[in-house]
């Protein structure tokens, strides 16, 4: 597959697949762009609320949580060696804490039953990354101050091992799991499920999430640092979505939004 060869991807059934239930929305795959992520934001502040699934082949500025970069590469014969999308939809929810989650879950039962989460936003395969997630909210309507929002989630999954050295976590690929399997085959398997996951999350929030969320638990029972400073080990997330870190002060609730977590290796060598 060459980069404009985009008659590859099945933009027709994925459409297909949602338009039903989410009137007005659009597939477009580019061969390239600095970001989806930073695309669909730019048509929103512009008054652009479709709801949009943007592809690309290639991002030369894709970027994760934190503004961290994202590395992708192409295969042997030009085409993309990671699936990069963005989705953009008006939503709703009671509360937005554990939407990334909720995310992360719904990326993970599409792809494979022994992906696990990092909380908030990273899917990993024995102890590599092989997925990460970033979400970006918009406020619209001008004087309005309820929760609607036009929501980006960007999504960024290894299907070759990506190209970049000295990467901070060692990195999986998605044909470890699914031998054959590439960023077109991919899409159509995530996609669907992750619209209807966060209409769900709209509806009913995180807290019907939670057990599922804690049988992938990435960093359950593992000791952790958090960005300030403070180590503990992971206990889990409430019904929020909230990561809950038992440290010496005791149990310490920590939003996404407030820091970074790191796995201690080797474990802290003091009782909590």
């Amino acid at each position: 597959m060459t980069l404009r060869d985009m008659t590859a991807w099945p933009s027709e059934a994925v459409w297909q697949a949602i338009e039903p239930g989410l009137p007005g929305f659009t597939v477009e795959v580019v061969p390239e762009i600095d970001s989806t992520n930073a695309e669909l934001m730019r048509r929103a502040r512009a008054g652009n609320l479709a709801p949009t699934l943007l592809v690309a082949e290639h991002q030369h500025a894709g970027r994760g949580r934190l503004g961290r970069p994202w590395h992708d590469g192409r295969d042997a014969a030009g085409g993309p060696g990671c699936l990069m999308f963005s989705l953009g939809l008006t939503l709703a929810p009671g509360a937005w804490s554990g939407l990334s989650l909720a995310v992360g879950l719904s990326l993970a039962q599409s792809l494979h039953d022994d992906l696990a989460l990092k909380w908030p936003n990273d899917l990993y395969w024995r102890d590599r990354k092989l997925a990460g997630v970033l979400v970006e909210t918009l406020n619209w309507g001008g004087q309005y101050t309820g929760p609607q929002r036009y929501v980006v989630v960007g999504v960024g999954v290894n299907i070759l091992y990506p190209p970049a050295d000295n990467l901070s976590t060692e990195p999986a690929a998605l044909t470890e799991l699914l031998p054959g399997i590439t960023a077109a085959l991919a899409l159509p398997r995530v996609a669907a499920p992750l619209v209807l996951a966060m209409q769900r999350f709209e509806q009913e929030g995180f807290a019907p999430l939670q057990r599922a969320f804690h049988a992938r638990d990435a960093l359950a029972q593992v000791a952790v640092t958090l960005s300030d400073g403070t180590q503990g080990v992971a206990q889990g997330v409430d019904a929020s979505g909230a990561l809950l870190v038992k440290t010496h002060a005791g149990v310490q609730r920590v939003t996404s939004a407030e820091i970074s977590v790191r796995a201690l290796h080797p474990p802290i060598d003091h009782p909590i």
